[in-house]
């Protein structure tokens, strides 16, 4: 334990040594970089390519928790939902530092450019530091919500209600009725 302590200790007097550039000794220095998500980031690169090395576009963009898993990583790849400096690429596609990668998943486009290359998956803090997020905002709610919602107590729709439903269903995109029927 004390040895814990003396490492944190030692840690947080060397100030730049942990790989955090442009953070002099001011005052909001020691608070932007927590002394631990800057041990992970450290630990990350280490486990990550040597220098002028690169990584697949598919494994570093569940690295960093863009995506929940690879496969699906490389599925969308395959669909076409990631581009690298403005051109669709393959999973094998390698990346590399100052790419900008735009991935459309689950209703939203993410616009990130990439700042570390990491091979293994870290925690959301320790990720967030191998990207900058230059992502929209994700639409409100009102926006995002399932059209055709009924009030409930309102009984079965009538066969007008279900054509309705259906008309605002395919104006949204969405296929079929609720249910699979």
């Amino acid at each position: 334990m004390a040895s814990q302590d003396a490492d944190e200790d030692t840690s947080r007097g060397t100030g730049g040594s942990t790989g955090t550039a442009g953070a002099g000794p001011g005052p909001g220095a020691a608070a932007a970089v927590d002394p631990k998500i800057a041990a992970a980031v450290a630990a990350a690169e280490a486990a990550g390519p040597a220098g002028g090395e690169t990584v697949r576009i598919d494994s570093w963009i569940w690295a960093v928790r863009l995506i929940k898993t690879r496969s699906l990583g490389a599925t969308a790849c395959r669909g076409g939902h990631v581009h690298v400096n403005g051109e669709r690429v393959k999973p094998a596609y390698s990346v590399r530092v100052g790419d900008e990668v735009r991935l459309r998943h689950e209703g939203r486009e993410r616009v990130v450019i990439v700042k570390r290359l990491i091979r293994k998956r870290v925690g959301a803090p320790v990720a967030q530091q191998c990207y900058i997020d230059n992502s929209p905002p994700p639409p409100p709610r009102e926006v995002v919500a399932p059209a055709g919602l009924r009030d409930p107590g309102t009984g079965r729709p009538t066969k007008r209600d279900r054509r309705e439903l259906e008309r605002l269903r395919a104006l949204n995109g969405l296929r079929g009725r609720p249910g699979g029927r």
